[in-house]
């Protein structure tokens, strides 16, 4: 008679159970802090899909070496937990999904700072909170069991495992993206979600681009000073401020005509604003159109953002303080310019450090961090404050009580149903805006400054608007009014005025491109220099209308002339003033 054996570690059977308490422990270092960021609605999908995926690669040693499960459990949990700390902390702490911008901070921040942080945040409920994440666990491990499968099985089930979460998606992208180190960085983004690959590809992307930014900024260390450059206003007290939006579109301001209410606070203060309405930007990206506008780069000449004094550099050398508060992300491949921008300034406040855009930060962060530098005994100072805007993803730049439109009330007829929704979430991010541009000339004028504010946007949007609405975002290749026209609002306090009195009544609607705003700026700064362009500043007498060109500038025979896409003007002798000629052949820059 023959009988058949089966030990006790090969089963007929996979323990599915014991598999499943396998992947949840190792879920859960993890998965709490990427549910508790879907819970409050801080940042989208994919985190939380990433860090499920990536949580099965722990499996592989527990299913290759069955009989050291509870060892290995204990050990890779360990490290784990460890690791996981920093994520879950911080977003007890700051609401703000762990990144590289996160290791930019602390890696620049002395002990000092670190101390007042860790007292400025720490709160008894944290101790317990600590506690119970490491209570469960524990709890968890207490259940993990060993899974038998057979040698071959085993094997075969780690392959899989290897191939499905890392294998596949490494060769996708090796195979998309012809440059390996695109293919390596998008790589990385699937990886950074989940422990402890975020301190890990966090720190490599830290050290990357920290050594794009520290060359950049030894490259602007270098460039020479302007030539005789003097203040006119001399040596007296003076506070100036420059806000820079984020893909905020004017046509969807009521302050510039719209016909939804988008800009309450900004229209209640029209009497003391100086708004112009034909400003365009070169570009429709952020970086790009910020090289041109912080800088004398312009579109015929866009290296000179290399070669020539950024305007922190022309205030630091008129005698100005200056401070950079920022809520965009910080440090992030597509930031590094942005950064480095900001490390040119005598003090840095980096409030967003999200892994991704499309998390909750609202700009009014920005508030009291500006309170405090207004209050700061410095007698001439310069202030940045970079805006997140109206940035897309439109839903997580506004809080729920300024969610204002939700109907199609206002909406044009072109706006379908399926559109509407993100329509109306455009419309409420603008009008969050306006709360926080209002409320920093507001906190502004309450300091009773000798200064000035201009508010602008580095580029437009396109969102459904005429005369395309089926375009969302921004293409430079296919262009839209929407994505060029931006605000260009000026407040002058009352003391300023007094002292530097003058008429813009002239320059409201003059044709201008933010590329020249470092022309602009120094003449209402009272800002002279061998390298200024009197014909460049919009509130000059000597302004001189050119064609507005937009495009992209290393292709610079497809430079075209911003009219050719504007919006038609209302009626005949708006044509006859504005009208310009056709596509432009632009001159190789020299």
């Amino acid at each position: 008679m023959t009988t058949t054996t089966r030990t006790a570690h090969a089963p007929a059977r996979i323990d599915w159970a014991g598999l499943a308490w396998m992947f949840l422990f190792f879920w859960y270092f993890s998965g709490v802090t990427q549910l508790l960021i879907q819970v409050t609605g801080t940042a989208g999908f994919a985190g939380f899909r990433q860090a499920f995926l990536l949580s099965g690669l722990w499996l592989i040693p527990l299913l290759l070496f069955p009989a050291h499960t509870r060892r290995l459990a204990a050990l890779l949990g360990g490290l784990l937990w460890l690791c996981s700390l920093a994520g879950f902390g911080y977003f007890l702490i700051y609401g703000q999904e762990f990144s590289q911008s996160v290791i930019f901070i602390l890696f620049e921040s002395n002990v000092a700072e670190g101390s007042e942080y860790l007292a400025q945040y720490f709160a008894w409920w944290m101790v317990p909170a600590f506690l119970a994440y490491g209570l469960g666990a524990w709890l968890l491990w207490r259940r993990v069991r060993p899974v038998y499968l057979p040698r071959r099985g085993a094997l075969l089930a780690s392959l899989l495992l290897l191939a499905t979460i890392l294998g596949y998606p490494a060769l996708r992208q090796f195979s998309k993206h012809e440059d390996p180190a695109v293919a390596l960085e998008k790589f990385e983004q699937r990886l950074e979600p989940a422990t402890p690959w975020q301190l890990l590809v966090g720190y490599r992307q830290y050290r990357r681009q920290l050594e794009g930014m520290q060359a950049l900024l030894a490259s602007n260390a270098a460039i020479a000073p302007l030539q005789r450059l003097r203040d006119s206003h001399g040596e007296q007290p003076a506070t100036l401020v420059l806000v820079i939006g984020e893909s905020t579109n004017r046509q969807r301001m009521s302050l510039y005509g719209y016909p939804r209410a988008t800009t309450p606070r900004l229209d209640a203060l029209r009497d003391q604003l100086q708004v112009f309405d034909n400003v365009i930007t070169p570009r429709p990206y952020t970086i790009e159109a910020l090289q041109q506008v912080l800088t004398f780069a312009d579109q015929q000449h866009p290296e000179r953002y290399l070669t020539t004094p950024s305007l922190i550099n022309v205030m630091k050398q008129a005698g100005y303080k200056t401070y950079w508060i920022t809520n965009q992300q910080t440090m992030t491949k597509r930031n590094t310019m942005l950064t480095t921008f900001s490390r040119q300034a005598d003090e840095q406040v980096y409030l967003n450090n999200n892994r991704e855009q499309n998390a909750r930060q609202y700009d009014e962060d920005v508030l009291a961090p500006f309170a405090k530098v207004l209050s700061e005994d410095a007698p001439r100072k310069f202030i940045v404050v970079h805006l997140l805007g109206t940035h897309m993803s439109y839903q997580y730049r506004y809080p729920p009580a300024f969610e204002h439109f939700t109907d199609r009330q206002g909406a044009p007829a072109s706006v379908s149903a399926d559109q509407l929704p993100t329509y109306n979430a455009y419309d409420n991010a603008v009008r969050y805006n306006d709360f926080v541009v209002a409320s920093l000339i507001e906190r502004f004028s309450a300091s009773d400054p000798n200064g000035f504010l201009l508010y602008l946007s580095d580029h437009g949007e396109a969102v459904f608007d005429a005369p395309k609405p089926a375009v969302l975002g921004r293409n430079e290749a296919a262009p839209t009014s929407p994505m060029y026209t931006v605000p260009f609002i000026l407040w002058n306090s009352p003391r300023w005025q007094a002292s530097h009195p003058r008429d813009f009544a002239a320059a409201l609607s003059r044709p201008y491109s933010s590329a020249d705003l470092e022309y602009t700026w120094s003449d209402l700064a009272g800002l002279h220099y061998d390298e200024f362009d009197a014909s460049r500043s919009l509130v000059n007498d000597a302004f001189r209308a050119r064609p507005l060109l937009i495009g992209n500038p290393a292709q610079p025979r497809n430079l075209i002339d911003f009219s050719l896409i504007k919006p038609k003007p209302r009626n005949d002798d708006e044509v006859a003033q504005r009208e310009a000629p056709g596509r432009l052949t632009v001159p190789p820059p020299g």
